[in-house]
């Protein structure tokens, strides 16, 4: 509840702050501008660095290898996305860095170091369903009656 109450309500409330201590420095119009040009630019970037990792997705597949970390870099990506669409000075800081190859793979190793932390304490799971022919968690079958599985 206290991610979502940071997310929702100190985040804005931040921008918020920030923008209006630009506008009064630089006026409403180039704020604007900035704002325009941030969005324009980050969502370039995204696009143009997203289309990259796809085609390092489709060439792992195609040696037949799992492309785990193309995928996680795309959802940085992705992430990077809404966050430089999004108006405000924070969330633009905090895009465009996802969108610098070196501190993505940083923050890339501490995601995962955080998923596997999190895994191990039983905090995280996944949920993996096959049809009807039942559910599988990390190498093993677990199934309830209605074919599904929580962790």
């Amino acid at each position: 509840m206290g991610k979502l109450l940071l997310l929702f309500i100190v985040v804005p409330a931040i921008e918020l702050i920030l923008l209006i201590k630009l506008g009064g420095l630089i006026g409403i119009l180039p704020t604007i501008a900035v704002i325009v040009v941030t969005g324009a630019l980050g969502a370039t970037l995204a696009r143009w660095q997203g289309l990259g990792v796809l085609r390092t997705v489709q060439n792992e597949l195609a040696r037949g290898g799992l492309p785990a970390g193309s995928l996680v870099d795309g959802v940085f990506l992705l992430v990077a996305a809404a966050l430089l669409m999004t108006p405000g000075f924070l969330t633009d800081i905090v895009g465009f860095s996802f969108l610098i190859p070196g501190l993505r793979s940083v923050l890339k190793r501490a995601a995962w170091k955080r998923l596997e932390r999190s895994v191990k304490e039983g905090r995280s799971g996944a949920f993996v369903q096959f049809g009807g022919s039942g559910a599988s968690r990390f190498g093993r079958t677990d199934t309830k009656s209605d074919g599904n599985i929580e962790m």
